[in-house]
């Protein structure tokens, strides 16, 4: 390796560093590696030269600025793909840091670039009705009639991810004890349980369809018999969901995903009561944070502690007691001294 080159930190960078130091999974390391080359694209024809003459010394802050500023003004990429497109140049600049020290002072000016705020995304969810409106309408013949059923069943029953539902195999069910394991992000296992029917379903499902069920086999396959991608798994769902009714249920089912089947299980648990530890655990969240949103967006929930404080309305209708604590002297006496 000669001073400048660039290929083996890249090298480095995606087999050794996001793949095993960091834990990575496939799908993570293919996003990181479509905005780094997009970045190596955007350097190379600023500098009119062919990507395999880009040097060490041609990533500058400055074309790190102006690559982002190309992607939210030219390519017209959204502020959350630009942020994600920065993470991944912060975290590369940060690797070259350790590999090459030199490179230290660019990789903090890298890291310096601000994050743009930006909204979060709506939270979209189906209601109960909603979704047993979905299963009553599916089809009933047809080559994949079970599979399919079973997919949105599963999805609704677990709230997985859909790359958790790609790389499902046989061998991380258990059907006796009612569970699944589900490998998700950073290279975490978890473990769901599972309703009776869906393992049910489950039980017809592996038994009808005539393929291997080795441990490592896929739950979910084609009619190549290959295991479904995350993008076949979401090409189902928007099929399944977009089937011609009423045109209430077409407004309702316009934006389903096999996100918001995720989003949905997470809402109804929480409605059912469920504690929000219980549903972080449950869908693999590695804050808290982001499962207390799906409070925030629960109106029902909203709605039910209004009517526990609603004002008097009428002149025979007195105002609500006021709160133990004001009677009691001692806390009082105790607040005073404070």
């Amino acid at each position: 390796m000669t001073p400048g080159d660039l290929g083996p930190y890249v090298h480095g960078y995606f087999l050794d560093y996001l793949g095993t130091q960091k834990g990575l999974r496939p799908s993570s390391i293919r996003a990181y590696r479509d905005g780094f080359r997009l970045f190596l694209t955007f350097v190379a024809g600023d500098r009119r030269c062919a990507v395999s003459r880009v040097r060490l010394d041609d990533l500058t802050v400055e074309r790190a600025q102006r690559f982002l500023h190309f992607l939210e003004h030219e390519r017209h990429n959204h502020i959350r793909t630009r942020n994600h497109r920065r993470a991944v140049l912060v975290s590369f600049f940060e690797y070259l840091a350790r590999r090459a020290p030199e490179r230290l002072a660019v990789s903090q000016q890298v890291a310096g670039i601000p994050v743009k705020r930006v909204a979060p995304p709506e939270t979209r969810f189906l209601e109960r009705t909603d979704v047993e409106a979905l299963f009553r309408r599916l089809p009933m013949r047809g080559r994949h009639v079970a599979r399919n059923r079973l997919l949105l069943l599963f999805l609704y029953n677990t709230g997985a991810r859909v790359q958790e539902v790609a790389d499902l195999r046989v061998g991380d069910l258990d059907l006796i004890a009612l569970r699944v394991r589900l490998h998700g992000k950073g290279d975490k296992w978890r473990t769901c349980p599972l309703w009776p029917q869906t393992v049910a379903e489950l039980q017809r499902h592996l038994a009808a369809r005539h393929i291997s069920t080795a441990p490592d086999a896929p739950v979910f396959v084609s009619h190549h018999r290959r295991p479904l991608t995350r993008f076949g798994i979401y090409k189902i769902v928007r099929r399944l969901t977009s089937t011609p009714g009423t045109p209430t249920t077409a407004a309702v089912y316009r934006w389903a995903s096999p996100h918001v089947f995720r989003h949905t299980a997470a809402v109804h648990l929480l409605e059912a009561g469920v504690d929000v530890n219980v549903i972080r655990g449950w869908l693999g969240h590695v804050s808290l944070d982001t499962t207390n949103r799906y409070a925030e967006i629960n109106t029902r929930m909203k709605e039910a502690a209004v009517q526990l404080c609603k004002p008097p309305v009428g002149g025979d209708q007195t105002c609500p007691p006021h709160a133990v604590w004001h009677d009691d002297a001692r806390l009082l006496s105790w607040l005073a001294s404070l």
